[in-house]
């Protein structure tokens, strides 16, 4: 496998990849759409919404838990997910930011 040489990139671009790389998979963006409506969601109701098996959604919520987007509360047996909007008010600063600073230079 390729070396990447993240290390000749600054931390915000670095981030800023991450963060997209987890956001680039239509199921995770499903995932969050159908969180963002609820006021408490179980793991089970994701399965049921979105139609991916169980171990699937596992693996994308675990994802999306990385970048710490989402957090989950164990209630008993069950996990209760929320989106952590501290973070997401930052990815929104980091893309406003990135696009209020792009000059007008297309031809």
């Amino acid at each position: 496998m390729g070396i990447t040489k993240t290390q000749i990139f600054n931390q915000n671009q670095n981030q800023m990849a991450k963060t997209f790389k987890v956001l680039a998979n239509p199921a995770r963006i499903a995932i969050l759409e159908y969180i963002s409506k609820q006021e408490a969601c179980i793991c089970n109701d994701i399965v049921d919404e979105i139609g991916l098996a169980q171990p699937t959604i596992s693996q994308h919520l675990k994802e999306l838990k990385s970048i710490d987007l989402i957090r989950g509360e164990i209630e008993g047996k069950k996990i209760c997910y929320c989106i952590n909007l501290d973070t997401w008010v930052t990815i929104q600063k980091t893309l406003n930011n990135f696009f209020n600073t792009t000059k007008r230079n297309c031809c």
